[in-house]
């Protein structure tokens, strides 16, 4: 009997072993999908993106996704503290530092409900183009002493102007999200800032500010749209804290061709004036509010 060498032993094993990667890589990607015949769309419960009811901008978003597919839609509940994981089987620590703590099950193939692209997220996942556009506002209630700034018409300096204004009271944040202060430099700066732990859903926030458990809260401009519909003359909005942002869908970084797939369909629905129509649908003011984004997609021009 023959026996191999050792060395090219160890080589079949290491190219059997990159085969595998592969395969593994492929098989979290599009081609799986339409062999499962179903694309599974996790999601929180945020703003209209994900209403909880069954619908909501980013819903609707994906379900015409996978139809765009020729694939099932499901519907796969998740939370902001697990839903990374659930996206990369991976369990995610964000702070001191980005880091994989463990291991869990996947549960879903893409992430959608208002997700703002951050610098700590695309170390984890990739995210699509931009679906959404939002900055972070700083709000109060009408009998707080601070008072709207006057825009100047320069960003930073309107920045400055409300960040002053954070020192007449204290202010929800919540760590790991839009709204984690070390995002636009307020700690340690003397600030009365209060960590929002009544619950991990940020449409808690605004109720939890008019019950007076904090005198302002940080908030992302689709939230601050639906707190003025539901509290009118209850809030006011001081001013903004960070530049505009953007909001996108988010994959695992095993999945390229589904987050080309879904640029393209993206695209599609911009141009045929399918998405302003669910953009009008859920929110109907941001032209209004965010006007740079909307400006030159077909239907997303301001009107008064």
């Amino acid at each position: 009997m023959l026996h191999k060498p050792a060395s090219l032993v160890r080589r079949l094993i290491l190219a059997a072993s990159l085969l595998c990667l592969c395969g593994g890589a492929l098989a979290n990607d599009l081609r799986e999908i339409r062999e499962r015949g179903v694309l599974r769309h996790l999601g929180v419960p945020y703003a209209n993106f994900v209403t909880g009811s069954g619908d909501g901008l980013d819903v609707e978003i994906v379900q015409l996704f996978a139809k765009h597919l020729g694939v099932r839609y499901e519907f796969v509940p998740s939370t902001w503290e697990t839903i990374f994981g659930d996206l990369t089987g991976k369990e995610i620590r964000f702070k001191p530092t980005v880091q994989e703590v463990g291991r869990r099950p996947i549960r879903g193939d893409m992430i959608a409900n208002g997700m703002t692209i951050l610098p700590p997220r695309l170390k984890v996942v990739d995210f699509s183009d931009p679906t959404f556009p939002s900055a972070v506002w700083l709000l109060a209630r009408p009998d707080n002493p601070a008072q709207p700034i006057k825009p100047s018409g320069d960003k930073e300096q309107d920045i400055r102007a409300t960040k002053a204004a954070l020192k007449l009271g204290t202010t929800f944040v919540m760590d790991n999200s839009c709204l984690d202060p070390t995002l636009y430099d307020l700690e340690n700066k003397g600030l009365k800032l209060k960590r929002f732990t009544g619950s991990t859903n940020l449409n808690d926030i605004v109720p939890a500010m008019l019950k007076h458990e904090s005198d302002m809260t940080l908030l992302d401009v689709p939230d601050v749209m639906i707190a003025l519909e539901l509290w009118p003359g209850k809030i006011k909005v001081i001013g903004p804290i960070s530049e505009e942002q953007r909001m996108a869908a988010a994959f695992r970084k095993d999945s390229p061709e589904l987050r080309e797939a879904f640029n393209q369909f993206l695209a599609g629905i911009k141009k045929d004036g399918t998405y302003m129509k669910l953009v009008k649908k859920y929110f109907r003011v941001a032209p209004r509010y965010l006007p740079e984004f909307f400006r030159d997609i077909p239907g997303g021009k301001a009107t008064k």
